[in-house]
């Protein structure tokens, strides 16, 4: 069964910055982008040595991991090649103001 999480107001969402969100015992981070999507992930680096995605650098739809510059889709989730790996990410709905996660 879906739940929908209310996580934040668009407004308060810095863009290019994360935001993290808890939902229960996970950290999820939201990004807002230049163009105005809101897009959620687990605030976990794929790599082996782990890490955070919250102080990532945002270009486009891409997340820098800040430990090991790896690039991930803030739509699959998926690490660039050569590298491997994946995180989850969370459908997103906007009511009005309010930011709604999918879990």
């Amino acid at each position: 069964m879906m739940t929908r999480v209310e996580a934040a107001n668009y407004e308060e969402l810095p863009v290019r910055t994360g935001k993290i969100f808890k939902i229960g015992n996970e950290e999820v981070v939201l990004f807002r982008l230049t163009n105005g999507d809101v897009r959620a992930i687990e605030n976990r680096s794929p790599h082996p040595k782990g890490g955070t995605l919250s102080d990532g650098l945002v270009s486009g739809e891409y997340v820098f991991c800040p430990l090991y510059d790896w690039k991930i889709s803030l739509t699959t989730g998926k690490v660039q090649a050569p590298d491997e790996g994946e995180v989850k990410t969370y459908p997103v709905e906007l009511d009005r103001e309010r930011v709604y996660v999918i879990i």
